[in-house]
This record gives structure tokens, C-alpha cells and sequence, in this order.
């Protein structure tokens, strides 16, 4: 047994735990936040009396801002508010998943708590009922780091049969996704669907239809569920917008987009106004579509592998190496629907779709 084959435990001893009653008046509560990188989740347990139906009955909390890059171990206590509750689906029952914005000691949101600025924005916007649904690519890697499946020294075959693709030499880590998606129809996540990807070991979720800020809190959920799923597993997740370079395609977080203007008949009108206004604000939107502000997005977005090219805006019907694609049905409907493709697979949901409000919304 190797030293990382030691740190895996044998999950079927910790059935007997998991199958232990709980009291009637306690119910174990996961907090989950984002941590200082913008990328990392993080969570801790506590146990409450009651079973909580809202995240306003969750009491706020605390935690250790010097140890997630948020705070200095002078002064480093931070403050977890939550905001939105699901079904804990590693400890069914009455146990919660508790998603919480991070706030400094002195009540200002953290630097990466990009919820509390979206969901004012969202608030502006809400007679037009913004829709999101997100297609969240990612990548398995196995606990060297190296991608899950893939050979030691060498390479899979070439691109081509992975996509959507079944058998031992077409889909890696299928487990994974299964478990990932029943545990998050469990929790309450609009899960709309999976697939394989184009790279071996690269998968995608889908999240949505939902509405304004609801995308970012179900998206960020979902991820940490895949993570740990994952873990359970003995497999790692990356979300990095590039994992492998060369002739392998990179991972985005595609962002479907409609408003009530949008869906109604005549609604590609609507459409091609958004679209014009997107096309003015191409750098702000690449900037917010990854957290280094766009350093992923530019080995990704090269023209290449499915891509637009990260320095020009473009658009069209059915045009998947475009920056914005609107679907061919959309197109002979007349209504619908667009899909910036843009979005780094470790993109913050929220700062995506506050842009995307923002510019075609909210400004003149």
C-alpha cells in the first residue's frame, strides 16, 4: 500500500455509524462558504435543536478567517450568515446543508463574497425574471493529480469517442457522476442533466432553470456535493479552465441566459439587443468570468477546441466557437433563449450572471 493509498479508509465500517438514531431534537447542520481563493469551499458542523426550514432560522457563526486566506491570525475572526438551506444527502434525515455569505468583523462582505453585491443586482432586475441554467464542466483526477483514468506514462487515445461515451475505454469515473447527481436531486438541487465530456475524464452537470440568485446558490452547492462525493470516492475535482494543454479540450461553466422579454413571442428581438450590448462590454465580462480576471479564460479561449478567441466578441446561431450561441431552435422560434460560453469551469457563478444583468439590464 502506497503512503495516498494510506489515507483512504474502509467506508463500510463507517455504515454502522451513519445507521446510528439521532435524538428527535438534534439535527447536524453542514456550513458551507467560499473561501479566500474564490474557488475553494469550505464547511464545518454544527448541531442545532430544531430542524431549521429556512436559513434565517440557522444562527450566524464563526470561523477562522486566517486559515482560508481571509483574515490574519490577529485579528482573524469571520462571520458566516446564512442564506440558503437544502437536504444533506451524507446524513439523511432531518440534517442540513446550510450555504452561508462571509462577512469581515466588522460586518463588510469578504472579497470573494460576490453573492451579497449579485443579489442586490438581481433585486434591481427581478420584474424581468432573469433565468440561468449553467453547464459546469469538470475534470477527475486521481490522487497523484493526474487525470483519472488516464495512463501513467502516456496519453488516451485521441478526442473523438469520449464525448457522451459509455464502455471501460469511453467514460472515466462514471461512479462519480451518479452518485453526484442522485445526491444532489436528494438535496434539492435543480440537477437538469449529465454527460460525458470531450476529454476523457471530463464531465458536466447541468443546473437550472432558476431564477436570479437562486443559480449561483444551487451551482455552488452542487459543486461542493460533487467534491464530496468525490472524496468518498478516493477521486479529486478540478475545475481548472485548462487542466491538460495541448490537443485537449479545456472546461467551461456555459451560462444559458433568458429574460421575460426574451421567452415571450418576438422575443429574438430582445435577444439580439442583449446581445448587441454584450458585444460593448467584452473585456468587463472577461474579467469577471474567472477569478484571476481572465488569466484562466486566455489558455482556454484560444479559437481552438470548441472555443471563441478570448480577444474578440462574436456570435451566432448554432455556432459553438462563437462567444455567445443562440440555439438553432431558439433561432427558428423566434424566442427563447442565448448561451454565453465564455465562463471558466472555475468561474464564480454569481460575479457571471451579476455581468450579464448588469449589461444587458441594467444599463443604458
Amino acid at each position: 500500500m502506497s503512503e495516498m493509498d494510506s489515507a483512504l479508509t474502509d467506508k463500510n465500517v463507517l455504515v454502522h455509524y451513519m445507521k446510528l438514531p439521532l435524538p428527535d431534537d438534534k439535527v447536524q447542520c453542514e456550513y458551507i462558504w467560499i473561501d479566500g481563493t474564490g474557488q475553494g469551499i469550505r464547511s464545518k458542523c454544527r448541531t442545532l435543536d430544531f430542524e431549521p426550514t429556512d436559513p434565517k432560522d440557522c444562527p450566524i457563526w464563526n470561523y477562522d478567517g486566517s486559515s482560508t486566506y481571509q483574515a490574519t491570525g490577529s485579528d482573524s475572526d469571520m462571520y458566516l450568515h446564512p442564506v440558503a438551506i437544502f437536504r444533506d444527502p451524507f446524513r439523511p434525515g432531518k440534517n442540513k446543508l446550510v450555504l452561508c455569505e462571509a462577512y469581515k468583523y466588522n460586518n463588510i462582505p469578504a472579497e470573494t463574497n460576490k453573492r451579497h453585491s449579485c443579489k442586490r443586482t438581481m433585486e434591481k432586475a427581478k420584474e424581468e425574471h432573469p433565468w440561468f441554467g449553467i453547464e459546469q464542466e469538470y475534470t477527475l483526477l486521481d490522487r497523484s493529480n493526474h487525470p483519472f483514468g488516464w495512463p501513467k506514462n502516456g496519453f488516451p487515445g485521441p478526442q473523438g469517442p469520449y464525448y457522451c461515451g459509455i464502455g471501460v475505454t469511453g467514460a472515466f469515473g462514471r461512479d462519480v457522476v451518479e452518485a453526484h447527481y442522485r445526491a444532489c436531486l436528494y438535496a434539492g438541487i435543480k440537477i437538469a442533466g449529465c454527460n460525458a465530456e470531450v476529454m476523457p475524464s471530463q464531465w458536466e452537470f447541468q443546473v437550472g432553470p432558476c431564477e436570479g440568485i437562486d443559480i449561483g446558490d444551487q451551482l455552488w452547492v452542487a459543486r461542493y456535493i460533487l467534491n464530496r462525493v468525490a472524496e468518498d470516492f478516493g477521486i479529486g475535482v478540478s475545475y481548472d479552465a485548462k487542466p491538460i494543454t495541448g490537443d485537449w479540450n479545456g472546461a467551461g461553466a456555459h451560462t444559458n441566459y433568458s429574460t421575460k422579454s426574451m421567452r415571450e413571442p418576438g422575443g429574438m428581438k430582445a435577444i439580439d439587443e442583449a446581445i448587441q450590448k454584450l458585444s460593448k462590454h467584452h473585456d468587463r465580462h472577461i474579467k469577471a468570468y474567472d477569478p484571476n480576471e481572465g488569466k484562466d479564460n486566455m489558455r482556454r479561449l484560444t479559437g481552438l477546441h470548441e472555443t471563441s478567441s478570448i480577444e474578440n466578441f462574436s456570435a451566432g446561431v448554432a455556432n459553438r466557437k462563437a462567444s455567445i450561441r443562440i440555439p438553432q431552435q431558439v433561432f427558428e422560434d423566434g424566442m427563447g433563449y442565448f448561451e454565453d460560453r465564455r465562463p471558466a469551469s472555475n468561474c464564480d457563478p454569481y460575479a457571471v450572471t451579476e455581468a450579464i444583468v448588469v449589461t444587458t439590464l441594467l444599463e443604458k
